[in-house]
């Protein structure tokens, strides 16, 4: 807990302690109202006493709790301005230290956890803060300074009341332990209910062309049930606080009256008055200490879950990226482009088998080199090794003669223009998708957008939409067509104006004479740049200067199309299974 206040700055803490200051003016302002009443009762029953005397209490009351009021606007305003700013800064942060991770790390939370993280358990957090400003800051003081008011009257009230405070711990304490464990499982079942509701709305074409509609709802309610009984047993607990409060409440007013009444029949005339004026005053004070104490009980409600959202956001925080900046920011002059693997080996983080195993080749500025294999050889894994997605388990990736693990990450991905396997594109336009990012260089111009948008063979759909190039697009791209998405996320490449493009199967989602159009368009804008292209078919990369064929994650061939048709027995295999005969050898 404490770790986490460390999101709290300067000001914040100045706030707190004049929060502080309030909390004991009010407090102060709060006990001064018992005193005012006994001076009332007392004149009220003596024969004789001037009016203005009663009056004089009575605005000395009203002052005070006005002045208690204003104490209470103040606790509010700074309560809100500390909790908004430090769950602002909380929500930044884990956002910030999700943007610094590599795959390795985000494989460990799953999205739907992470966007209960950084929405939900900050929230609990932002409320915690706000209640311990209002409420725990003056539940204790109160109640201190309450019983010390107490402890200088008769000892038999002392007691009752001390009594009471014990049972009133005991209950609490007695809650505390039942639903610890309880409040513990909510974030956890939270998490849940928001993946099953995320995978069922990303996956909802699937689930209709299935009929899985009943099978959805199943697990939804089976989800959203097991949250239902926690919330339920926790509920049936805490509602034991209520009427338990009530209940010692009532019981210690009849006992400080009961035994009240005992000590003014036993008390001589002149000092009855004076008990009974003290027996007023004094059931003001335990009123004011059960009030604290239902205070606290409100933190106990909330600490445990507080407690449970803290330790998943440090878990967060804590997670230290495992790739990182190197401290090269440019390549070594004159070169450009140039990629190289030397013996490069790969295995997932807690993978016993590699991956990919003593990998090796060149590309020199301008080729164009593609990577072909059956499925589960390695071919994308092998590409993203690239962009440190993740890095290399043994050997070096050079670019422009330089490990790309002594790039800054910046440097190194502005040299690159990825095109995913699967093509994202983000709410907001057709010109923001396909000018996103930050090359390092100026941003780009309409014309440099419109230009792409031509190269990846776009240029006709776009301009048939609504707005054009200012038309809306989807989170997504749930409003356009895979292929149209493909085509927009080459554009988004081309746009970048890279050094190295790497092309995940990116033209998979195209008809044949798209295909080749959009080849084509690329070849004459690509020229001079180096390309690195993972595909499934033989048409889209035979005209490629090289082609690593891939199997069980080993490099079983390296050359051009001719070269490995009569080399690669795996190469011809694949060949022959997308082409016939004739259209190879045409």
């Amino acid at each position: 807990m404490f770790k986490i206040l460390k999101y709290l700055k300067s000001r914040e803490w100045m706030m707190i302690a004049a929060s502080l200051c309030l909390v004991i003016i009010q407090t102060w302002l709060d006990l001064k109202l018992p005193d005012y009443m006994a001076a009332i009762t007392v004149n009220i029953q003596t024969a004789g006493s001037p009016m203005s005397a009663i009056y004089s209490a009575g605005i000395r009351m009203l002052l005070c709790t006005l002045g208690s009021a204003a104490t209470t606007i103040g606790l509010g305003w700074f309560g809100a301005h500390i909790a908004a700013r430090f769950s602002q800064r909380l929500r930044s942060a884990i956002f910030h230290r999700v943007e610094a991770f590599s795959m390795e790390e985000l494989s460990t939370f799953s999205t739907a956890s992470l966007i209960t993280r950084s929405t939900n358990d900050v929230t609990q957090l932002q409320q915690f803060v706000v209640m311990c400003i209002q409420m725990v800051l003056r539940a204790p003081i109160m109640a201190v300074w309450a019983l010390g008011k107490i402890s200088v009257s008769s000892w038999k009230w002392t007691t009752l009341t001390g009594g009471a405070v014990v049972i009133l711990l005991i209950m609490i304490l007695s809650v505390f332990s039942y639903v610890l464990p309880r409040f513990r499982r909510i974030q956890t079942l939270t998490d849940n209910l928001n993946r099953v509701a995320r995978e069922n709305l990303t996956g909802i074409r699937v689930v209709r062309a299935y009929n899985a509609e009943k099978y959805q709802e199943n697990k939804f309610d089976t989800a959203n049930t097991d949250i239902m009984n926690n919330h339920i047993q926790t509920m049936r607990a805490m509602s034991i606080f209520q009427p338990g409060i009530g209940l010692i409440q009532s019981c210690l007013t009849l006992g400080i009256y009961w035994v009240g009444a005992y000590l003014i029949n036993e008390a001589a005339a002149p000092e009855k008055l004076g008990l009974f004026a003290n027996m007023v005053a004094f059931s003001s004070y335990v009123m004011m200490v059960l009030m604290s104490f239902m205070m606290l009980t409100m933190l106990f409600i909330q600490l445990p879950r507080v407690m449970v959202s803290v330790r998943r956001v440090n878990e967060v925080l804590d997670t230290e990226p495992k790739i990182l900046d190197g401290k090269i920011e440019s390549s070594p002059e004159g070169i450009a482009g140039e990629v190289e693997f030397r013996n490069v080996s790969f295995k997932y983080p807690d993978a016993e088998d590699y991956v990919l195993k003593d990998i090796s080749f060149k590309v020199s500025k301008g080729e164009t080199i593609a990577f072909i294999g059956s499925t589960g050889s390695g071919k994308s894994t092998l590409i993203n090794l690239v962009p440190r997605f993740y890095d290399v388990t043994e050997g070096q990736i050079l670019i422009d003669g330089v490990d790309v693990r002594d790039y800054t990450q910046a440097a190194l991905r502005n040299k690159l223009g990825y095109v995913p396997q699967r093509p994202l594109l983000f709410s907001g336009t057709v010109a923001s998708n396909v000018g996103y990012g930050d090359n390092g260089r100026e941003p780009p111009t309409e014309e440099d957008i419109k230009k792409s948008v031509a190269v990846a063979q776009s240029t006709d759909f776009v301009e048939g939409m609504e707005g054009q190039y200012e038309a809306h697009v989807a989170q997504g791209g749930t409003n356009l067509s895979g292929g149209q998405k493909q085509r927009l996320a080459i554009a988004r490449a081309v746009c970048r104006k890279p050094e190295i493009y790497i092309f995940d199967d990116s033209f998979s989602a195209l008809d044949y004479k798209t295909d080749r159009l959009l080849r084509k368009a690329l070849k004459k804008e690509t020229a001079g740049v180096t390309s690195m292209i993972v595909a499934q078919r033989i048409g889209t990369i035979r005209d490629a200067d090289k082609i690593v064929v891939l199997d069980n994650g080993r490099l079983v061939g390296i050359g051009t199309h001719d070269e490995l048709m009569k080399t690669c027995e795996v190469y011809r295999e694949i060949a022959y299974s997308q082409l016939s005969k004739e259209e190879l050898g045409a």
